[in-house]
């Protein structure tokens, strides 16, 4: 009975989380990330588990396609839609080391490496420096910037396990290799194809896991303006009410950039743009639900996706749990309608 190595039972874990998000109409990058992941992993198999020793001059090459479609679907979900010709760019990634392979092999080695850490860098760095996600939905809050971390640090994790695996080679421990290729290569792959396919990775869903804002800087006038014009604007345009709303969509009404409303949100409320907003909706949940809404309709009506998330604030907001302030305004309702009954006698 034919044994299924470890890389190829992460092929088809990749391959059915790119085809699971590929039927619910995925973004065509992210799709191609986790397809490429699934080759890489199946490439792996067929060089180490089944011993086609002409894929193993493929590997390097084939590798270094993964951090660069990382990069670029990490930036096409949260960043800034990437037009053709800037992905084209990052093909010189895997083109580089194809060049490395055929005249100067000895040098995979070291290139194989740097190109993982160095995208895996890029990308903490601009997580860190960046203080929101324009294309993330404001529902979603840091959990796809934390997602994205975990992501750029397996990169860097597999950086590490090549330069172990040459490691290996040097000080005559090939036998290590096999495993240390097997365990980290299928390791990494398959958690980038699992948090890459989660929806909060793309802003889709999630909780808002802000901790508490930085202090705002000085605020200019300018930026009390800008606050004052994008409260006209939710007055009459209530789009703080769509769930799938984000920071780009907002900025782009205002006819403002992205960076320069979150500044000016930031340093008028103390609060980023997701709690700016959040507040909104809590404020639109408490009319409904004393009207007499229940909690649920209120929670969707308002533009959340997920209870946890209303829930946490809502209760940052007014200070308690929606169910309890229900409980409160039904019960200073019933005194104050005894009240007058009280007063007509």
């Amino acid at each position: 009975m034919p044994m299924l190595p470890i890389p190829a039972f992460a092929a088809i874990v990749l391959t059915y989380l790119a085809v699971r998000t590929f039927l619910s109409e995925g973004r065509p990058l992210l799709i191609a990330f986790l397809a490429a992941c699934a080759l890489q992993s199946l490439l792996v198999a067929m060089a180490l588990g089944y011993g086609f020793s002409w894929v193993r001059p493929v590997l390097p090459v084939s590798a270094t396609i993964i951090p660069p479609l990382a990069w670029i679907t990490f930036q096409d979900a949260l960043i800034n839609r990437m037009s053709l010709r800037r992905a084209a760019g990052h093909c010189a990634a895997p083109a580089f080391t194809l060049f490395c392979r055929i005249f100067a092999p000895e040098t995979t080695d070291v290139v194989v490496p740097l190109v993982f850490a160095g995208y895996g860098c890029a990308m903490l760095y601009l997580l860190r420096s960046a203080s929101d996600m324009p294309l993330a939905r404001l529902d979603a809050g840091h959990a796809p910037a934390v997602l994205w971390q975990v992501l750029g640090w397996a990169l860097i994790a597999s950086a590490l396990s090549d330069v172990l695996i040459a490691v290996a080679f040097i000080t005559g421990n090939e036998s290590w290799t096999g495993w240390l290729i097997t365990f980290s290569s299928s390791l990494v792959l398959v958690l980038l194809g699992l948090l890459s396919g989660s929806p909060s990775a793309s802003g889709a869903e999630g909780d808002d896991a802000d901790g508490a804002s930085p202090p705002p800087k000085e605020t200019s006038k300018e930026d009390i303006e800008i606050v004052e014009a994008l409260e006209a604007f939710l007055k009459r345009e209530p789009m703080h009410l769509d769930p799938n709303l984000t920071l780009s969509r907002l900025a782009r009404r205002l006819h403002l950039p992205e960076k320069r409303l979150s500044t000016a949100v930031n340093r008028s409320t103390g609060a980023n743009v997701s709690r700016y907003i959040n507040t909104w909706r809590i404020r639109h949940s408490c009319k409904m639900i004393k009207d007499g809404a229940n909690v649920t309709d209120a929670m969707l009506d308002s533009g959340f996706n997920t209870k946890s998330n209303f829930n946490r604030e809502f209760l940052r907001v007014t200070g308690v749990p929606p169910s309890q302030w229900k409980r409160d305004i039904q019960s200073s309702s019933t005194v104050m309608q005894i009240s007058e009954v009280g007063k007509g006698a």
